[in-house]
Formats: structure tokens, sequence, C-alpha cells
């Protein structure tokens, strides 16, 4: 195969290790028994598969009609194809026929050369030495602190082994770990790594019209499917042998994929070794965000609870039950009739569930806790990133996408590695995000327009239900309307993410953005700034708007010649409640149904279309008809594989999450419930997940990632944005500060408070409506302006809004301050690992048994006296040409 340049040597020296030993890298069974036998392997049986291609033709005879008339794809796939030819690739055409179709499979092999050449094309990592230092959990640690044994741990079979690793270099093929078996030596998922750079970077027309690699000519319908194997079944064998006979997949699936290990920790190492950092990262994050909401529910129904013993004990409560017919009520609407507000005595009970003296606690509680979780989360991730050598990935190792390779105008010299890359010019960039944004605009405006469809939806749909002859529906019309208006708003917010989604990706890809981490930034920011107005908008028009525009009688407000919407009889938090269960629940409810059912629908339905049972088109028929009927017919591993879906990425399960992450932060002052509903979803979303991506979707191509992007900085700011909103929340729409003026100027157990949050109407309203006298909630004067102390309790919640975001601010800069976000081990083990590798330099052959010690934690070092330290058995100063062996290390690109 022909390089793109000739490589100089390079004189410099990695560490020099042993490569005899025990096990090889580029499997993860350590002293297992045998497995059985790899079907995923050419017709010779030993030529690996890497890499499936697929496409369908009807049954015709002649050529054209056998494209569906479409000879550009013809053409494309075999240009296409021959490329990958060229490019080293190894082929084996198979073919199956159907009672309607014949399904091509392309199965592709990089054979040694192709996978040498770019896995340092790519910046491949591959191993030195074997780290044996211990992996403990965190919540294990504290338990263990505790002298508590964790109910949560489980002995997972081989266990991956973690490695000292280094950029790939040919030239020093001899210093890696297991360099003696090329079979083995790269492992699968890096093959996969390797042929997916291949086929995104191969052209198969006009590069300039963007006719590049096999995501454009999925898109375009040349090939209708491109994936790697999995590696064998997920069924464990019957009969069951030793868990350490198990294969990968099959181990993922029984201590990983089972509802029965719903209370077990993650087997983090062996999805990582399976599906790659970036899904190991997702649900390491699950997990850790899932034992984070324990405590969180936890205190959340508490507060719930304690709402009950308030119920029993609340004297407005019981003026409200006991008013009878002292507090006559003003008309709703327009064409409402008065009524009695001892009519709402169970209304306005079940509000203090949610509004209550423990609202205040749990939201100071709530804002802490998701200022720590982050703390701690960067800490976790930090040790994750470290663990699996992703720590520099974005910064240094990360490569510009292919699609972006093959399409970018320009080319320019990366300042960091000094390397000829393509290169987009910043402000054609520029311009084009620009237009991006204007579009963004576009839609918020066109979810606010739906909000006030619904706002007007609520309020006509009561006046039509209060004008109907049944009593029941008159009398909770109000609630009627606003729990369907809650339905239809869900309803409306999913139709809109669909359609959302859609264009956002069709403008980042028109972005042309470097590399893949910046490409899926840019999606993500557009994707949640729009949905971020979708979801939340219509709580925080219930939460801070409804019923602060209303007027008073006589004097009504309107919006489109309709009475502007008032609370409900038992206050705006209610409805909150109301309105964010149903959106946060309902939406969970549905993902998770549409997760459950759907991939399985989808499954059976894909099984049936390639019913009956595909048959390969064997080229000697007469050899089957003898021996190979006798035995029993197995389907391929790449029809298998076909059978299944296609993997739909990360993208809508992180945002799931992080939706639900800014209704437990953002609004739990209205819902204290709603941390131990986020609980029991995430226990049945992570087993949800893993069984998708074990048993239900193909192997997706593997991907590196240092952390989980642009969704942390999204959930800092959903955090600083529950700390305003929470303030915001208590000052303006619960009732705890009007109750607590109350009790320090009027009377002390709140006797008489209803009276007090009750206002009368003008005389001029009484006269026009039979001379009539009736309440409303507000601070007013009989001709309807405000009382002192309307003004005094606005600036009492200015003030609290104020001290509660400073306080609040202040303790979370605090343990900002206090929580170092590199555990100190780790930085530690960094540190160290960067001056063995200099040492190495000088003494390469001593480095053997000193780089990480096998069974004791190098960076636990015993303390001594410093007269007891041992004198050093040789000079501890370097040899004198270290300088300059460093230096050419340092230009040759060596670790």
């Amino acid at each position: 195969m022909k390089r793109r340049g000739e490589q100089s040597e390079d004189n410099a020296t990695l560490i020099a290790m042993e490569t005899n030993l025990e096990s090889n890298y580029g499997s993860i069974t350590m002293n297992a028994p045998v497995m059985p036998r790899d079907r995923n392997v050419f017709s010779d049986g030993s030529t690996r598969v890497d890499f499936v291609l697929v496409w369908e033709e009807p049954h015709c005879s002649s050529k054209e009609e056998s494209t569906g008339g479409n000879l550009a794809h013809l053409r494309w796939r075999e240009e296409f194809l021959n490329r990958l030819t060229h490019s080293g690739l190894l082929q084996e055409q198979k073919e199956v026929l159907q009672t309607k179709k014949k399904i091509f499979f392309v199965l592709l092999s990089a054979p040694w050369s192709v996978l040498c050449y770019y896995a340092e094309e790519i910046s491949l990592r591959v191993p030195l030495q074997v780290v044996t230092a211990p992996i403990v959990n965190w919540s294990e640690q504290i338990l263990s602190q505790l002298s508590l044994p964790s109910p949560l741990s489980q002995d997972v079979p081989n266990p991956p082994p973690d490695y000292y690793t280094c950029q790939f270099r040919t030239n020093k093929l001899q210093r890696f770990l297991g360099s003696d078996d090329k079979d083995t030596f790269f492992n699968t998922t890096q093959r996969h790594q390797v042929l997916y750079e291949i086929l995104a970077r191969t052209p198969y027309g006009s590069v300039k019209d963007g006719e590049v690699g096999i995501d454009r000519l999925l898109n375009e319908q040349v090939f209708t499917a491109a994936y790697p194997l999995h590696e064998g079944d997920y069924h464990p064998p019957s009969p069951p042998g030793p868990p350490e006979s198990l294969g990968l997949r099959q181990i993922l699936y029984v201590y990983w994929a089972q509802w029965s290990c719903w209370r077990r920790y993650q087997p983090l190492d062996h999805i990582r070794e399976y599906f790659g950092e970036k899904i190991a990262l997702y649900f390491a994050w699950l997990g850790f965000y899932t034992g984070w909401l324990l405590p969180a529910s936890i205190v959340g129904t508490v507060i719930f609870l304690f709402g009950f013993w308030l119920v029993a004990t609340d004297v407005p409560a019981k003026e409200v039950c006991d008013s009878g017919n002292s507090f006559i009520m003003c008309p709703i609407c327009n064409i409402c009739s008065y009524w009695n507000y001892s009519s709402i005595c169970v209304t306005y009970k079940t509000g203090l569930l949610f509004d209550n003296g423990g609202t205040v606690f749990l939201s100071v509680f709530m804002s802490l806790w998701a200022v720590t979780f982050l703390e701690y989360w960067k800490r976790s991730c930090s040790a994750l990133s470290h663990r699996w050598d992703c720590s520099d990935f974005q910064d240094i190792e990360e490569r510009p996408r292919p699609e972006f390779t093959a399409m970018a105008p320009m080319t320019m010299r990366n300042p960091v590695t000094g390397a000829e890359e393509p290169y987009f010019p910043e402000n054609k960039r520029f311009r084009r995000i620009l237009t991006g944004c204007m579009v963004i605009i576009i839609m918020i405006v066109v979810v606010l327009m739906f909000l006030i469809g619904i706002i007007l939806y609520r309020t006509i749909l009561s006046i039509i239900i209060y004008k109907s002859e049944h009593s029941f529906l008159t009398f909770s019309a109000g609630k009627i309307a606003s729990l369907s208006g809650s339905v239809l708003n869900l309803l409306v917010i999913l139709m809109l993410s669909k359609v959302y989604t859609t264009l956002a990706h069709i403008l980042t890809r028109w972005e042309m953005h470097r590399t893949q981490t910046k490409y899926e930034d840019m999606f993500i920011l557009k994707v949640f700034i729009f949905q971020f107005v979708n979801f939340y908008s219509s709580p925080v028009y219930i939460a801070f708007f409804k019923g602060r525009f209303v007027g008073y009688p006589g004097n009504y407000y309107t919006l489109f010649g309709v009475r502007n919407e008032d609370c409900g009889a038992g206050g705006c938090l209610i409805e909150l409640a109301q309105e964010m269960l149903v959106i946060m629940v309902g939406k969970q409810l549905i993902n998770n149904i549409q997760e459950f059912i759907i991939p399985k629908l989808r499954s059976w339905w894909q099984k049936k279309k390639m019913s009956p049972r595909l048959k390969e088109v064997k080229e000697e028929k007469a050899q089957e008809a003898q021996g190979e009927q006798q035995q029993e017919e197995e389907v391929s591993p790449w029809e298998a594989d076909y059978q299944l879906l296609v993997c739909e990425g990360l993208f809508s399960e992180y945002l799931e999450m992080v939706i639900q992450f800014g209704f437990i932060t953002i609004f739990v002052a209205a819902c204290p419930l709603a941390p131990l509903f986020a609980l029991i979803n995430n226990w049945v979303e992570t087993r949800l997940d893993a069984q998708k991506f074990v048993t239900e979707y193909r192997r997706p191509v593997v991907e590196r990632a240092q952390d989980i992007g642009i969704w942390f900085p999204i959930l800092q700011f959903i955090t600083h944005m529950a700390v305003l909103s929470n303030a915001f929340l208590i000052a303006f729409t619960s009732s705890f500060v009007p109750r607590l003026y109350y009790r320090y100027t009027r009377d002390n157990t709140l006797s008489g408070y209803i009276n007090f949050t009750l206002a009368t109407s003008p005389r001029s309203y009484n006269q026009q409506h039979q001379n009539t006298t009736c309440r409303y909630l507000g601070f007013r004067h009989e001709n309807g302006e405000y009382l002192p102390e309307f003004f005094h309790l606005l600036a009492i919640q200015l003030g609290f809004v104020i001290i509660f975001e400073h306080v609040v601010f202040f303790i979370g800069g605090m343990i900002d301050m206090m929580v170092p976000d590199i555990p100190e081990e780790v930085e530690m083990k960094i540190k160290r690992e960067h001056y063995m590798a200099k040492e190495a330099l000088a003494e390469n052959q001593a480095l053997g048994k000193t780089i990480i010690p096998g069974s004791k934690d190098a960076f636990s070092s015993d303390v001594r006296w410093r007269g007891a330290r041992p004198s050093p058995t040789q000079s501890d100063s370097p040899p004198p040409n270290l300088k300059e062996i460093a230096e050419e290390t340092d230009t040759s690109g060596s670790c």
C-alpha cells in the first residue's frame, strides 16, 4: 500500500517492555477456558470481518431494473468499492436470496499493513505495561469507611486490564505489549475504528460536491447498512459453563442488561472495552447521577410527608374549610357565577402538600445538591478519562472529522501538532452560525405562539364546559381545562422536538465544524436552546406570569379579547406541580414505553421482512445437498446483525436526562416528589438502555471521548438557573413570604390569614351585579388601588430573592473551592507517569518493574523520618545526554 509520504526513521527510544505476558492485549479474557470458535471470519476461516456493507436489490433480470432504475447508485457503489480495494482492504461478497429481493453483504477486512498505517494516522493508543492499581467505587469507599459491606457490588468475570499506553508508532512496534501476535495486537474495537476512518474519508464521486464517505452513501440509499459485527450471541451457553468462559457480550448481558442487576454497580470497564469510551462515559454519568438522586429523593419525600402533618394542623386550612358562606368569591370568568371559598377545602389542603415551610429548605438543599453533584462528577470523570487514556484526547489527539477532511476547501498547518490539515475559513463558518441562530429564534417564536394558543385553549374550554348543563363538569371546569391543556402541551412539545432536531442536524452539518466533538457540541447547543424553551416555557408561565396580570373586578385585563387567566382556587403552585408532573412524568412514561416496545416491534418487523429465512447462494450447490443438510442451519453473524436496529447514538439519551435534571432543580419548590420520580425512572432507564445496546442495536463504531462534552456546561447553566428560579418561586408564587409577614406583623397563630389575603370588590362593580359584594385574592382597596401591605410584601420578596441567591451561590462557591476537580491520587498518578516516561529515556532497560508496581500502589508510599531514608544504590543525577534524547523524542512524537 502506498503511503501519503515516506516516514523518516525515528530514533527515539520508547519504554522497553517484556512482551511475553500471560495475556495479550487483544483479548479481555485472562486465563479463561477455551472460547467458542469465532464466526466473524471470511470463507477461508481465518480472515477477520472488521466491517460489513449491505445493499438490497429486487429480483430482476436486467441490470438497470436490478438497481431500481438508478444507475447513479450503481456507479457510486462500484466506484466506492473499487477505491476501498485500492486502499488495501480485503473484500468478500455474500449474496442472500429472499422471495422478493436479494441482499448483498460485502465483508471488509483490514490487513496488517493497513492497520499499522491508519493506527498512526488516527493516533490509536496501544499498551506498554499493565497497571494493577486497585479501582474502588466512590460509594464503596464510603461504605468501607463505615465498615459496611456494599450491597451494590458484584464480581464480574474477566475484568479488562488497565494499561499504561502510548500512541502507536510502526517503527517502535517491538516496544509495545503483545506485538509478537499480529492477529490480536489491535483489539476488535480498534480495527473497527480503522475501518470506519477509511469508509468515512473514501470518495465515490466529486469531492467538491461532497460525494465522500459512507454516511452520505447511506443517506442516498446507495447502501442500506454499514456496521461492525457483534462478538457472538448475547445469550449465555446452555448448559452453562464457568463465568470465565463467557464472551464479552454475554458478560454484559448477564451482569448488566438484565433487570435483576438494577441494584448493582455497572461494569464500566467491560462497557468501555466493548462499546468504547463515549458510551461508557454516558453510562458512568447516568449511574453517578442516579446514585446522587437517592438522597435528594429521600429529602423530597420527607418534605412531602411533612405536608400531611401541616394539612391536619394548619390554621388557614381550617379557616377555609369552616368558613361556610363567609367568603363569597367573585366569578372566575365573565359568564361564571359567584362561589363559596369553602368549596375549595380539599384543593387548598392538597396545595399544602406542595407549598409548605419545608419548601425553602428543599430549594436550598437541591441547589447545593446540584452544585456538589457536578463538582464530584468532575472528579469521577477525570479519574475515568485518565484510566481510559482520554485525558488529552480533545486537546491533542482528536483529528478532523472525515467528512470535514474530504470537503474542506483549504489546508492549514495545525499549530499544536504541526501537521498539514484541512481548513474551513472562520468568517464563512461565523456567517453560517449566525444563520443558524436566526433559525433558532424563529423556532422559539413558534413555540411561544403555541404557548399562547394553549393559554387561550384553557380559557375557552373552561367557558365551554361551564356553559354545559352537567353539574360535575361545571364544578370541575378549571381542573379539566388545566389538565387537558397540560396533556396538549406535552403533545405539542414532542411534535416540535422532532421537527427541530432534524433541522438542527442540517444546520450543523452545513456549518462545517472541524472535529466530531465540536460538531456534536454545536448540534447539542442548538437543540438544547430550543428544547429549554420548548419544555420549560409553560411551567415558567404558570410559575411567574399566570395570575399576575389579571386586574380586579370591573377592570379585568384581556388577551385577544379573552380575559387573562387567573390562578386556580388552590393557587398557582399546585397548578405548576400538576403541569410539571404531566410533562416530566408523562414524557418519561412515553419515552420508556417507546424504548421498551418500539425497538421490539421494529426488530420483529425487521425479522418478518427478512423471512422466509435467508439462504446464502452457494457456489457449489452439489455439496450443499449432502453433509451440510445434516447440520443445524445457522444464520451467519452479518445476517443476524442486519436484523438488528441501527444505533441512534446518545443524543436523545443525554437530552432526556438533562431535561429531567432541569425539572428536579429549577421547579423542585413546586413538587418535592420530582427527585423520587426521577430516581425510579433512571433505574428503569439504565436497564432499558443496556438492553438496547446489548441485544437490540447493531454494534456502534467505537468513539473516544474525554468527558460528556457540552452537556456539562449545560448542567452548570441549569444549576444557576435553578437557584434563581427557586428563589422567585418561594418569594412570589408560594405563600411562604405572605404567611411569614402575617405571622410577624399580625398574628403568630395565623388566625385571620385568609381574610387578610382577600380583597373586596369595588362598589362600581357591585352596583353592576345586583349590589352583591364579593371577594378576590389580592391586596387592594375597595377602589382597586394597592394597599401598603402589597408594597411591604414586594420589598420583602425582593429582599428574600437577593439573600437566597447570594447565600446559595456563596456556599456553592465554597464547595467548588474545597472540592478539587482532579482527585489527589489521580493527579499524583499523572505526574508520576510523566516522570517515569522521562526517566525511561535514560534507563529504558531498567524500567520494566519500576514504572507501575504490580501489587502495591506506587502512590501510597510509606512515611519515613527524614534521617531514615535508605541511600541510593546509584547516582540520582541523570546521564549527560538526557536532554538531547528528550529533545529528539519530543520532535519525533513518541509518548
